[in-house]
């Protein structure tokens, strides 16, 4: 990061004052910063002695990049798009395996290893080796996926660009999310816990864990190794009595050195829908 810092002060002053953006030299460091993000050199949100921290000068420069960007027409064989924001590129040197329909656009990384099937992965978006972005899944913007995480059929996890310095959807290493589950509004799912299908977290969603005597309520947090399945929960309204969405924490992933074993173990234990 030290030696981005030239080019971290200068996105910070154009954000700031957007008319520095007609010195090239400001906007170019705007350019930089994405191939910063592109190249993995630079990530948006970063684990930093346990805690996850917030690079908000890299969410100013995708904002930015739009700023500076004009709008262009690609061809890609048969297909075309009109747009600001160009596709990756060399992705065989990055030993990235993208099927037909798969998207990553520039500004995104993904690690050697990651498989990105008919889904999407958007600008400023971090994607670990050996994960798969499975069927119609997205990444969205700034979201960061670690390794080993398989993100099932129609999985949305959700983009954060604004404001920056807001934390970004963050799943860790190790994670299952289940098929069209959905996470928004800097949701952080710890290392190797397992998402259901159709579960739904945003910000405010409780998390319940209800494994204990008595209920503890948790927002915006998956704790490492959870099993999660959806849920709702009773909520008093002026005109009556209604269940409201929740998600419910039922159980544990079990230690193992063989995460695919203690996957198969939690899914048959909890028969949790995937």
């Amino acid at each position: 990061m030290s030696d981005f810092e030239d080019v971290r002060q200068r996105v910070e002053a154009a954000f700031a004052d957007r008319q520095k953006l007609a010195d090239p030299v400001y906007k170019a460091a705007v350019v930089q910063a994405l191939y910063g993000l592109d190249r993995g050199e630079l990530r948006v949100a970063e684990k930093v002695g346990g805690q996850w921290k917030v690079n908000a000068w890299l969410m100013e420069a995708v904002n930015l990049y739009f700023v500076i960007s004009g709008m262009e027409t690609q061809d890609f064989g048969p297909f075309q798009t009109w747009d600001k924001v160009p596709l990756k590129k060399d992705l065989e040197a990055a030993g990235v395996r993208v099927v037909p329909g798969g998207v990553a656009r520039f500004g995104a990384f993904l690690e050697r290893g990651a498989v990105l099937m008919p889904g999407f992965v958007n600008i400023g978006a971090r994607v670990g080796a050996g994960s798969m972005v499975d069927t119609w899944a997205t990444v969205g913007s700034c979201a960061q996926v670690g390794a080993g995480v398989h993100l099932a059929g129609g999985v949305g996890i959700g983009g954060v660009l604004e404001p920056p310095g807001a934390r970004p959807n963050i799943v860790e290493d190790g994670a299952f999310i289940g098929s069209r589950c959905v996470l928004v509004e800097g949701v952080l799912v710890e290392e190797e816990a397992v998402l259901g299908a159709n579960v739904v977290i945003t910000g405010s969603t409780p998390i319940i864990d209800v494994t204990g005597p008595k209920e503890v309520v948790l927002k915006g947090r998956v704790p490492a190794r959870s099993v999660v399945i959806p849920g709702t929960r009773p909520k008093q309204y002026p005109a009556g009595t209604y269940q409201i969405p929740c998600a419910l924490i039922v159980g544990k992933r079990t230690p193992s050195t063989d995460r695919k074993v203690s996957l198969n173990e939690a899914l048959r234990e909890f028969e949790v829908q995937v």
